[in-house]
């Protein structure tokens, strides 16, 4: 058996055996993720899509993914290649790319208006050695390196990679210990530390996605906006209310199709709460 450390669940993982995450694996009485390098997504996006609006405005950044998560969003939009069963046969063929070919593609695409390298699509921290190594060359090469996450990790795995990532978009998806147990399968409080010290270190901004009778209420909106506002940087210095926060709109996927999508009159009323505290508030999906 043996401990990992990625997130607050520390899976006792067997030898030959696979931890929660579906990826992470005991080798030798060692923790190895059995996605390292597998890329089943690459594409050129716009920063806006990751989404960042106040990072780099208007450039495009080469994003990857692998496969594998922590949570178990029933609404997740990249189910495909995240955790679901076909997510996984689909890993296992998947191409293999070594760190050093994702820093020379990415080079490579400079001359289009390529930024550097965005690691998302499935949960990037479950295989967070890929992005250490990966964002470490990318950086020799005098580009950008962006986590999309869902902040459930611990602060060990974000002191390896922090010294080279340059921007993060963190899903804050709630702010009620229920939904994140029981619908997410996750862990609020481990995502809120990881928050709190990411912003000490790098460009941070937030997403909530509103879904239905989850948490979709004005109050729960202003908790979760007056906890962003009090946070501070390495200084001790309140920044928060100028990191910006994306409120974005639920659409019926995967195993959530029992209710409909949130209306646009709602989000709306919820970036208007939010602007109660945060300078930099966005509707997303709208």
């Amino acid at each position: 058996m043996a401990s990992c450390r990625v997130c607050y669940r520390r899976c006792e993982i067997a030898e030959g055996k696979l931890g929660f995450c579906g990826v992470r694996q005991t080798k030798d009485g060692k923790v190895t993720p059995v996605n390292y390098g597998k890329i089943t997504s690459m594409a050129m996006d716009p920063i806006e899509k990751k989404p960042l609006s106040r990072f780099m405005p208007g450039s495009r950044i080469l994003s990857i993914g692998s496969f594998g998560c922590n949570l178990r969003c029933p609404f997740c939009q990249n189910y495909e290649i995240s955790w679901s069963e076909e997510a996984y046969a689909f890993g296992k063929r998947a191409d293999e790319y070594t760190p050093e070919d994702i820093a020379q593609i990415a080079f490579s695409h400079k001359k289009d208006g390529n930024i550097g390298v965005a690691y998302t699509y499935n949960e990037p921290l479950v295989c967070y050695e890929f992005v250490r190594d990966c964002a470490k060359l990318v950086h020799e090469k005098g580009m950008v390196n962006v986590l999309v996450s869902n902040g459930m990790a611990s602060l060990e795995v974000l002191d390896e990679i922090i010294p080279y990532i340059d921007a993060m978009n963190i899903d804050l998806k709630g702010f009620t210990d229920t939904y994140y147990r029981d619908v997410l399968g996750g862990n609020r409080y481990m995502v809120m530390d990881f928050i709190k010290e990411a912003v000490k270190h790098c460009h941070v901004e937030l997403t909530t996605l509103i879904v239905p009778g989850e948490n979709d209420t004005p109050d729960e909106m202003r908790e979760l906006s007056s906890w962003i506002a009090g946070l501070t940087d390495k200084d001790g210095q309140t920044i928060g209310q100028n990191i910006a926060l994306h409120i974005s709109r639920f659409f019926p996927r995967f195993k959530m199709m029992d209710r409909d999508a949130t209306s646009v009159r709602l989000i709306y009323e919820l970036v208007d709460v939010a602007r109660e505290k945060l300078n930099y508030v966005y509707a997303g999906n709208v």
